[in-house]
């Protein structure tokens, strides 16, 4: 009787152990919001900016200025669409790193359009920034970086859109 009552206890987890397994399975087998850098497109008009046929594009975010790969000088232009949801107040993160991830510049990106929606809204910002120096190739390097506004300050509602780019030689 007591084998019987053990063999049942441990079929039971067993199964709580395949359905645990099976529930993580379908949380995240979402596919990520892996960007196309470089993306080549067909030209199209998108609503607020100019015919386009280069971007960096992910799910909730498309970055028509600077490319990845491409130098940038200070003032930075950063232009593009987000989805609604990427800004709180109109508003986004904007942050440049040197290729050390020290911030070397902060500013925000603002909506062009109503923002209160879940499509695409044209977005501009400005960075100004002293170029990092030139200590090495790998110091021409850095990153810049569109974070999603996450005014609740939960994880779970965070999201960033991170590339690299190079500090051209003035």
């Amino acid at each position: 009787m007591l084998q019987k009552i053990i063999g049942i206890n441990i079929g039971v987890i067993v199964l709580a152990a395949l359905a645990a397994g099976g529930m993580r399975y379908v949380v995240h087998r979402e596919t990520p919001q892996t960007p196309i850098a470089n993306k080549q497109t067909p030209e199209r008009s998108v609503p607020g900016t100019q015919t386009i046929s280069q971007e960096y594009v992910t799910d909730n975010i498309v970055v028509t200025e600077p490319l990845p790969e491409t130098s940038v000088t200070s003032p930075l232009t950063v232009k593009g669409l987000a989805r609604g949801t990427w800004y709180f107040e109109a508003s986004f993160p904007l942050v440049l790193t040197d290729w050390d991830g020290r911030i070397i510049a902060q500013g925000y990106a603002m909506a062009l359009d109503d923002w209160m929606t879940e499509n695409f809204v044209p977005f501009e910002g400005n960075l100004e920034f002293i170029k990092p120096e030139n200590i090495g190739d790998f110091s021409k390097r850095g990153a810049l970086i569109l974070q999603k506004d996450n005014p609740s300050g939960l994880p779970e509602y965070d999201d960033a859109v991170e590339f690299t780019v190079y500090f051209a030689d003035k």
